[in-house]
């Protein structure tokens, strides 16, 4: 899969122990930078990229993740879910076909986030009965109020 993955200056060298993990994976990975401590930029960036298909996935950081992904989610066709722990992270994409996870550098371990990160990577999105009646109702949701 090709990958995008960028964060703040705070999680530098978090990201680049995760390019590297991610790309020992098997995974193209492209650095979108984190020069700018307005985390918000970086992550519209890899926003936009995934969402017009240029990516199939990305990975932003930042201190919690939370920053990256609500500003992540801004982007239309961008669906970021901070994971936590590998249910979350296998679920945000079986579930709730997340294109975009986001981590924090500060509260989330090393290992853990390999672990997080892997797992996320590892599945692909289905559309079923159970999962798609919601995933179309957050679609229906952003058509309605991202015109």
């Amino acid at each position: 899969m090709k990958i995008a993955m960028g964060c703040d200056p705070n999680a530098e060298d978090y990201k680049k122990e995760m390019i590297d993990f991610v790309r020992s994976l098997g995974h193209d990975v492209t650095d979108f930078g984190s020069d700018d401590p307005i985390y918000a930029k970086v992550a519209t960036t890899v926003a936009e990229e995934v969402a017009a298909g240029k990516f199939d996935r990305g990975i932003l950081f930042c201190g919690t993740g939370i920053g990256v992904m609500l500003a992540a989610n801004k982007v239309k066709g961008a669906y970021a879910a901070n994971v936590l722990n590998a249910y979350s992270a296998k679920r945000a994409c079986l579930s709730n076909n997340c294109n975009i996870i986001t981590l924090g550098s500060q509260v989330t371990g090393d290992q853990l986030a390999k672990e997080l990160i892997e797992d996320y990577l590892a599945c692909t999105y289905v559309r079923n009965e159970r999962s798609g009646k919601k995933v179309d109702a957050v679609l229906a949701t952003e058509a309605k109020y991202m015109k």
